[in-house]
């Protein structure tokens, strides 16, 4: 089974590690600024139960194989940027490795998103784990569609998923 975690890989300016219990409190902030979802449809629950069901998930993805975030943590200030990983998910049906990404808002627009999407783009091509990568996007969501084109990415489609209406960004190997 290929293994779709980036432990140990790194970019010019992040190392990319096992999601850890160790930056609770830094991730935290994530689920306490309301700008982190205000794109993506869901019930919320609290940011500390928020925070503690996606570290459960992550453990989850791991243990099943299913690929899972990578800690971003910044090679100078050893600070966690933000989150990037190669996930298994299924659109409309059908399995597709995604390239997903989440940043502290301190850290948007400098590039870390950018950064750490290309570095999971060549792991995933480079270990041929899929012909072609994703990554979901929301609709109102630009930013992240920025970075999605940045890296190689274009609009493959538009659908729903889990109740959002997103864009489909896919590049081919």
């Amino acid at each position: 089974m290929p293994d779709y975690l980036l432990d140990g890989e790194e970019s010019n300016r992040l190392f990319f590690k096992r999601v850890s219990l160790d930056n609770y409190a830094e991730w935290l902030e994530f689920f306490k600024n309301p700008d982190t979802s205000r794109h993506w449809i869901a019930d919320y629950d609290t940011p500390e139960i928020e925070c503690q069901k996606w570290y459960a998930r992550q453990r989850e993805r791991y243990a099943q194989k299913d690929g899972g975030m990578n800690a971003l943590i910044d090679k100078e200030s050893n600070k966690l940027v933000g989150h990037c990983g190669l996930l298994k998910q299924v659109v409309d049906g059908i399995s597709e490795l995604e390239i997903a990404y989440s940043l502290l808002p301190v850290f948007w627009n400098k590039g870390y998103a950018s950064e750490a999407a290309a570095r999971c783009r060549d792991y995933a091509f480079e270990h041929n784990l899929s012909p072609s990568l994703i990554s979901i996007i929301s609709l109102p969501n630009r930013e992240s569609e920025k970075v999605a084109v940045k890296i190689g990415m274009t609009l493959d489609k538009t659908t729903v998923y889990r109740a959002n209406d997103v864009n489909i960004f896919r590049i081919q190997n």
